[in-house]
């Protein structure tokens, strides 16, 4: 059976389109081809690669048997930075020992414990904010994140080893987030090791230096277990399979390194995002306002995981610019039927969040910010999947939004924020996320004098 329709240019052309402009890539060609089409997006010689943004065939992909479909062998670009035992690159039982190993330290009891540090942490990098003078926002929300994983995930405190791991991954994110310099990842033939000059020898190096640090760490953490800390690593560090076997060394640091790179610049986007959508509409504002005010100047972690609103301000936000664009991309490795399509081996089937989130027949004019649709309707698993679906959805997915709805409730608990932008603000590229534009920057007055005296250095 004959593939959906899609462009017919070059691979490499399409290939750097979607690497160069994906959001105008992905947009183009569902204008011009419908909520299904095929590309070739995988390089040189890429395989056909289709793209799927109607809900019923997404459903379909997310409950199709396992067996059907590679999954770890799509996501090679992630290699060098995740490694080889990363969550993301597993298939099968070793992808299940991982996930099932992970999976309680960032839900339920476990996550809300970590609600408090949350707070602190923001309260900590807003306190640095001079007032009445515009700053960019995704800064703060980006330093917020990574310490957050650094204490909560890494569970590390302040010291000479947590500063030297905080500037090395700093800089390895900061680079990440350049095109031309993820491009590397993206095509093997620019992975040349030409001394610690050449890109790709720069970044090995960078690697080997938070490799080290990151080991050194989990040595440490082995020869002086404290059973009253509560982090991610710690409770990896005891955690079992069925088998009574634990993590090596390599599959601790290769989870950890997973957890950084896919949640730090992504909670940090989508926090980005939910202060523009915010301040562009002052209604919103005003709503979610009167929704925190009766809990005082420092609440309860717990009360606002819980608000409604301030839920669904986050939800929206995800729905209209999601943390990533795509879901998981599968390979297929039996002929699978999707919708009227059957697909032989070798196709690879990408299901597409942005278009989904975009779609006017689940989410009426989709291009508005209107937080009310998630408190009047749930929607499925298919039609809201900001964190992917199925067996390969993201595993922090629960503590991406428990952490987005402390930060933004924090922030606005201690400052009246005013935004100040000329111009249009567009999603602009930032590694595999895009965030406001430039021009747009918030002011910051304090809401009570505890802030005022921090800023003031009191």
């Amino acid at each position: 059976m004959p593939l959906p329709t899609g462009p017919q240019t070059p691979s490499l052309l399409q290939t750097l389109a979607l690497v160069t402009q994906p959001i105008g890539f992905l947009e183009r060609c569902a204008q011009r081809y419908g909520d299904t089409f095929t590309t070739r997006v995988l390089g040189w010689q890429s395989p056909p690669v289709v793209f799927f943004g109607d809900p019923t065939a997404i459903a379909q992909i997310f409950t199709a048997p396992a067996g059907r479909f590679e999954l770890g062998k799509v996501t090679h670009v992630f290699r060098p930075l995740t490694g080889d035992q990363s969550l993301i690159m597993l298939d099968g039982d070793r992808h299940q020992r991982q996930r099932q190993l992970l999976m309680p330290s960032l839900h339920g009891d476990r996550m809300r414990t970590y609600g408090q540090l949350i707070c602190d942490i923001t309260r900590q990098v807003i306190g640095d904010w001079t007032l009445h003078q515009p700053f960019s926002i995704r800064a703060s929300m980006s330093e917020i994140s990574l310490q957050v994983i650094l204490r909560v995930v890494f569970g590390m405190t302040p010291g000479v080893r947590y500063q030297q791991l905080k500037q090395l991954l700093h800089t390895l994110l900061e680079s990440v987030t350049s095109s031309l310099y993820s491009s590397q990842f993206f095509f093997p033939f620019l992975q040349q090791n030409l001394g610690a000059w050449s890109p790709w020898g720069a970044f090995l190096q960078q690697q080997q230096h938070i490799d080290a640090l990151v080991y050194a760490e989990i040595q440490e953490r082995r020869s002086h277990v404290d059973p009253a800390q509560e982090d991610v690593l710690t409770l990896l560090l005891s955690a079992r399979d069925e088998d009574g076997q634990g993590m090596t060394d390599q599959e601790l640091r290769d989870q950890l390194m997973t957890l950084l790179l896919l949640g730090h610049e992504t909670t940090a986007s989508s926090l980005s995002w939910a202060f523009y959508w915010v301040h562009e509409q002052r209604s919103v504002l005003k709503q979610l306002r009167e929704e925190l005010e009766p809990l005082g100047q420092e609440p309860d972690p717990d009360r606002l995981a819980q608000l409604p609103y301030l839920t669904a301000v986050c939800k929206e936000s995800l729905r209209i610019y999601p943390i990533a664009l795509i879901s998981q991309p599968r390979k297929v490795k039996e002929p699978v039927q999707i919708g009227d399509n059957t697909f032989d081996p070798g196709t690879i089937l990408i299901p597409c969040i942005y278009l989904a989130h975009r779609r006017a027949q689940t989410y009426p004019n989709p291009e508005q910010f209107r937080p009310e649709r998630f408190l009047h309707q749930k929607f499925s698993p298919a039609e809201f999947l900001p964190f992917g679906g199925g067996a390969r959805s993201c595993i922090g997915a629960a503590f991406s939004l428990y952490e987005m709805k402390l930060v933004l409730a924090t922030v606005l608990t201690c400052y009246d924020l005013t935004a100040s932008h000329q111009g249009t603000v567009t999603p602009e590229r930032h590694g595999i996320t895009f965030v406001p534009s430039k021009q747009f920057r918030l002011s910051a007055i304090a809401r009570h004098s505890r802030v005022s005296r921090v800023n003031a250095g009191v």
